[in-house]
């Protein structure tokens, strides 16, 4: 099994993110010893967001007509989708910015949606290529956003991975951890059960 874990707070060790996705990665390699994970760190090595270079795996160009920036960010978003396709189980932390996700894991996604890998469109309508796998999404808030209008964050994650064929999403919350020490505790306590609850819901679904 193969586990792709991806962090996308600039925050470090002081990031809640990050400490949800180690807890959960090591949650899911005590259940699963032999599951070989892999380390995407985009605050580290965010892929440049689309333009007129990155944007040659979706323009079709033909492959002599590239220039070599052209060809150096195509093979950076071959890279970032087949990394993606081979994982078994992703863990993504997603911290909540301006009520969306952070521009590097935006960039991430923008790189990874690419019709005719994970997701094609047919006479029926879009139909999503990358099924069969586990997502489990580390969601951290500095207020309480849960059911408001202004959560752009885990809506947007579940439609797009939906659109690419996910539709195991798992999610890990703590949210309120601006809203004081006590309120934080309380979120990461709360959000440490969740880890514990959704993976053994993720483990219960992959057996079925």
């Amino acid at each position: 099994m193969k586990l792709l874990h991806i962090d996308s707070s600039p925050l470090g060790t002081a990031s809640v993110s990050r400490q949800l996705t180690r807890e959960t990665v090591a949650e899911w390699t005590a259940r699963h010893p032999g599951t070989v994970v892999e380390h995407l760190d985009l605050a580290v090595n965010a892929p440049a967001h689309l333009d007129m270079d990155s944007l040659g795996f979706k323009l079709g160009i033909a492959a002599n007509d590239l220039t070599e920036e052209q060809r150096r960010e195509n093979l950076l978003s071959e890279q970032l989708v087949s990394q993606f396709l081979a994982a078994d189980v992703v863990v993504i932390g997603a911290p909540m910015y301006n009520f969306s996700v952070p521009t590097q894991l935006k960039a991430w996604i923008d790189r990874i949606a690419q019709a005719g890998r994970t997701f094609r469109y047919t006479a029926q309508g879009p139909q999503g290529l990358a099924g069969g796998k586990t997502v489990i999404i580390a969601s951290t808030r500095g207020g309480v956003y849960s059911n408001a209008p202004v959560d752009h964050q885990e809506g947007y994650l579940r439609t797009v991975l939906g659109f690419m064929g996910v539709t195991d999403v798992h999610i890990v919350r703590a949210e309120g951890i601006a809203m004081g020490e006590e309120a934080k505790a309380k979120a990461i306590a709360s959000a440490r059960a969740d880890i514990d609850r959704q993976t053994a819901v993720a483990d219960e679904a992959i057996a079925a």
